[in-house]
């Protein structure tokens, strides 16, 4: 089993929220494990509705979402998973950087997640078997993001890393984390 603990940090903007967003990413066996945690003025947050019946759905980076993405070392496909507090979700492949040969990726059929909210907090815990898309003995790179939307609307993006000079969570230099088995 490995686990990482994380801090996400803010692109450098005007009116950042007054929150941390940290937790933790576990692989044990093919299965992975990811926590977030967001503390501080998240009065200051606009979260999507929960929706009823959370689907698979697009779009979902264009409001508040937790994103992570996993790609093999050395190959140049990745998985972007989001991760919407409405309780709608979505996974994508891609074959290349941002969006060449861009799918949803169908081989997960369920994005299991849940999203409790409480004064100052709001926790998000994701579990998902990685077997239909990743063997159990290839280790992981992974990136750890989130686009936050503040009441007034405009979005903040939080990575581990931002290694451009605009914020860019599919460059593969901010997957940053390695998950082995």
């Amino acid at each position: 089993m490995t686990e990482h603990l994380f801090s996400l940090v803010p692109f450098p903007a005007v009116n950042i929220p007054q929150i941390a967003i940290t937790g933790k990413i576990a692989r044990h066996n093919n299965t992975l494990s990811i926590h977030f945690s967001i503390t501080g003025k998240t009065e200051e947050i606009l979260c999507p509705k929960p929706t009823g019946h959370p689907t698979r759905t697009e779009d979902l980076w264009k409001a508040t979402c937790f994103e992570f993405f996993l790609a093999i070392p050395h190959r140049p496909s990745y998985w972007e998973f989001n991760l919407s507090p409405s309780g709608d979700w979505n996974i994508y492949h891609m074959d290349e950087y941002r969006r060449v040969g861009f799918k949803e990726e169908t081989q997960i059929q369920r994005l299991p997640f849940s999203i409790r909210k409480g004064p100052g907090c709001i926790s998000v815990e994701c579990s998902v078997d990685m077997s239909p898309i990743i063997s159990i003995e290839h280790p992981i790179e992974v990136g750890i993001t989130s686009v936050i939307q503040p009441k007034d609307g405009h979005e903040t993006y939080w990575a581990l890393t931002h290694p451009n000079p605009q914020p860019d969570f599919h460059l593969r230099k901010s997957f940053i984390l390695l998950l082995a088995q």
